[in-house]
């Protein structure tokens, strides 16, 4: 039952947004009464939390097969979005904007962290490791000094710096591409992806 109330719940996110999700919506699709449904999800923010733990849960499976093979960080990179194209609408709920009112607990969130451990750890596998080698940005040395984020990961300045590159270029090119903001442009997207990784394979020095 849980399975099938959250296979409706993906059905109205992709009609409408998570923002417009409903219980009682859904309790209709199925053909039963709202109380119902709150036997098995307390409440929307519950199936919103289920829904955002399987997506982080399913990212975090395949970005980690990918790195205990040996991928560098281009090689996540595919990864990456080989799975926000599979289920744009599961890309978005975990990085597009976030549903008003709703806040995520730290222990779904935190799946998250093994997605950037296993990313921290590709891109300092191609840093020099030369005992006191200088950070390679004025951002890197300030990296030193804030990687809280980091969650305890012993990667040095530089691979901080590459990884949180990264992060922010990647998911803005895969954000424009799957809001459709390419469309027209006559490229293609993939190779636009293609050379943003190229950028992620030289190692810094």
């Amino acid at each position: 039952m849980r399975a099938e109330i959250k296979e409706h719940a993906w059905k109205q996110i992709a009609e409408a947004g998570a923002s417009a999700l409903s219980l009682n919506a859904i309790a209709k699709q199925m053909g039963v009464s709202g109380p119902a449904l709150y036997r098995y999800f307390a409440g929307r923010d519950e199936l919103i939390t289920e829904l955002i733990r399987d997506a982080y849960r399913s990212l975090a499976d395949a970005v980690h097969a990918a790195a205990v093979t040996g991928a560098d960080p281009a090689g996540l990179a595919h990864v990456l979005r080989d799975w926000a194209l599979a289920d744009p609408h599961r890309y978005f709920l975990i990085y597009g904007t976030p549903v008003p009112g709703y806040h995520a607990p730290e222990e779904v969130t935190g799946i998250s962290s093994e997605i950037m451990a296993d990313l921290l750890t590709a891109c300092a596998a191609l840093e020099p490791d030369a005992p006191g080698t200088p950070p390679a940005t004025p951002f890197a040395a300030h990296l030193a000094d804030h990687r809280d984020w980091a969650d305890g990961h012993p990667a040095p300045p530089a691979a901080l710096h590459r990884a949180l590159t990264f992060w922010t270029r990647l998911h803005g090119v895969l954000s424009l591409e799957l809001a459709g903001h390419f469309t027209g442009m006559a490229f293609d997207p993939a190779l636009l992806y293609e050379a943003e990784t190229d950028g992620l394979r030289a190692p810094r020095g």
